[in-house]
């Protein structure tokens, strides 16, 4: 079995990291440069950068504020927020990202999924999905949305997410917007939904309160991997703790 990944998220606005709940009444959480190295040396396996709010705002993620947070950490960095072309992925994959996340422009453009992975490969192309139940349906579908969330699609996100595997996405990130911020646990049926439909790794996103969740999450849920921000950013639980919790209970974990 593959080594499952714990995986902190920057949500950054305006130069700050922020959390919300389901996208929405975001507060401060800290700086990005200090939560990134402290994360690092927690033992974290990656980073997620997301300037959450460059798609809506018509513009592109923040380079130097990208510079800044890879000169401090020397794991596998992730970034996103704002992405339209090849030739953006390209400035941050150079500002030090190893990879990089686009949503609203795949959705608009899935050709772009197909041309970043033959310029980059494929290992460096994450599509990130944002996800909301469709309410009152009569077997469990969710519905993609893009601009951070505030404008809906009819695309199917299972769907979705086999699209973007086929045109050459490396990786899903899986946002649930019903679960974000609650910390109640993932969607676990939205995750497994996704996992099992596509061949590449799924990092299961929105809902994480305690260890366990991440635990079900990557048995239950069938993920790859685990993002989560509150209960790390406001010590709820660390890195460490949280990573001998899940290799206690027989998975696959890097120290």
């Amino acid at each position: 079995m593959l080594t499952k990944r714990v995986i902190p998220c920057l949500d950054v606005k305006d130069g700050r990291v922020v959390k919300g709940t389901s996208f929405k009444s975001l507060r401060g959480s800290g700086d990005p440069v200090e939560l990134a190295r402290r994360y690092y040396h927690d033992g974290a396996d990656e980073l997620i950068f997301l300037d959450i709010t460059a798609s809506q705002e018509h513009r592109e993620t923040m380079a130097s504020l990208v510079e800044r947070v890879a000169d401090v950490v020397f794991i596998p960095l992730t970034v996103g927020g704002g992405l339209n072309s090849v030739e953006q992925m390209r400035r941050l994959l150079l500002s030090g990202a190893d990879k990089v996340s686009v949503n609203t422009a795949a959705v608009q453009e899935p050709d772009l999924i197909s041309r970043a992975a033959d310029r980059f490969g494929s290992q460096c192309v994450v599509v990130a999905i944002d996800a909301k139940r469709v309410p009152d349906s009569s077997c469990p579908r969710w519905r993609v949305h893009t601009y951070g969330g505030s404008l809906p699609t009819d695309i199917d996100a299972v769907g979705w997410a086999a699209t973007a595997a086929r045109l050459g996405a490396g990786e899903i990130l899986l946002t649930s917007m019903d679960a974000d911020g609650h910390r109640g646990g993932y969607d676990i049926e939205l995750t497994r939904a996704v996992a099992t439909t596509v061949s590449i790794p799924v990092i299961a996103s929105g809902g994480a309160g305690s260890p366990e969740d991440l635990y079900l999450a990557l048995t239950d849920g069938a993920a790859d991997a685990v993002l989560a921000a509150s209960i790390f950013h406001y010590n709820e639980s660390g890195i460490p703790q949280t990573k001998r919790y899940l290799a206690e209970r027989g998975l696959p974990i890097r120290p």
